[in-house]
């Protein structure tokens, strides 16, 4: 069976990770990471007239990226995951319109890019495809107007606030390989512990960080000194700590190993981006940017990457709903 404990699955044919691409944003391009992208924007618009087809062209340009980096010929793509924060995924479907390969519109809020990585992995271990496109975006003009603001208003951002990644990541997957390979899934539950507050992403998004990791080491037997790294996706400070200390009332320390993206993309001081990164970019960029070259030459072997996404939209928060949680891991390794 490679169904395993309560949720996980367990590849017999471990897809590799061929390639990674990653376009980012002015700010990500001024961040500590900013050697690792492939390229850095100089301004939001990248010649466009709106954000969201801005947004739609990074993602396009990342995916050709990543097709040309991986050597596989676009035609001998069996199929496409790829998803972002706006309405109805616009920047995905309007951004890859072009792309020719079977498409797959997939909505995990920030937790999508590891959302397409299980499932391209399910289908790659399953003999459904050869080769499998993962690819996510998001942008911080267009998030910040749909889901709180309009920038226009110049609304102050509380101190639990995070910035969302301007930029792009994508990953081609393949049937061959020598590494690094996905080697499990932990797909995640929804959780949803009451918080309400639009602007405390981290704290919302952490119990179901906390859930799926615990999952992930009761199903598997694995202890978190297992993995080089555990890392996830955009909790930012207050997450990442929230995190840690709900994982040692479990019994399971996590601190000597533990990263997060959105605490990795920016200079929190110099950056003023508060409680640090979040959007689905946030994880796509700092994975296919930066985690991805570690893995590739061995100064990591073996990660454990936990993407968490909120839930929510604007008029769920405008009628008082609070704000459900989901995350989804895999295990990485050389």
């Amino acid at each position: 069976m490679k169904h395993i404990g309560k949720q996980t699955i367990q590849f017999d044919a471990p897809p590799t990770i061929l390639q990674t691409a990653s376009i980012v944003g002015p700010k990500e391009g001024q961040g500590p990471l900013a050697k690792y992208f492939d390229q850095c924007l100089e301004d939001e618009f990248w010649g466009e007239k709106t954000w969201e087809k801005a947004e739609s062209k990074i993602i396009k340009e990342t995916v050709n990226t990543v097709i040309s980096k991986s050597g596989v010929p676009s035609e001998e793509i069996d199929y496409c995951f790829a998803g972002d924060l706006l309405n109805q995924c616009i920047s995905s479907s309007f951004g890859l319109r072009e792309l020719n390969i079977p498409f797959f519109g997939v909505f995990g809020a920030c937790s999508t890019f590891v959302e397409s990585l299980c499932l391209g992995s399910i289908l790659l271990d399953g003999h459904a495809a050869k080769n499998v496109l993962c690819a996510t975006s998001s942008h911080f003009c267009s998030a910040e107007k749909q889901f709180r603001f309009p920038l226009e208003l110049g609304n102050q951002r509380p101190p639990t606030s995070q910035w969302t990644v301007t930029g792009s990541g994508a990953a081609v997957l393949s049937s061959s390989g020598t590494g690094p390979y996905i080697t499990m899934a932990t797909p995640g539950k929804i959780v949803d512990m009451g918080i309400k507050d639009a602007n405390n992403m981290g704290a919302a998004m952490a119990p179901a960080a906390l859930d799926t990791l615990i999952t992930h080491f009761q199903d598997t037997g694995r202890k978190p000194s297992y993995y080089d790294l555990i890392i996830s996706g955009d909790l930012g400070y207050i997450g990442k700590e929230i995190l840690t200390e709900l994982s040692e009332t479990k019994g399971y320390n996590i601190k000597s190993n533990y990263e997060d993206c959105g605490v990795l993309i920016f200079d929190k001081e110099n950056q003023d981006t508060h409680s640090g990164g979040s959007g689905c970019a946030c994880i796509g960029t700092t994975f296919s940017g930066y985690f991805f070259k570690q893995l590739k030459e061995r100064k990591i072997n073996k990660i454990l990457l936990m993407a968490t996404g909120a839930l929510t939209n604007a008029t769920t928060s405008q009628q008082g709903e609070s704000i459900p949680g989901i995350a989804h891991a895999i295990a990485i390794e050389n």
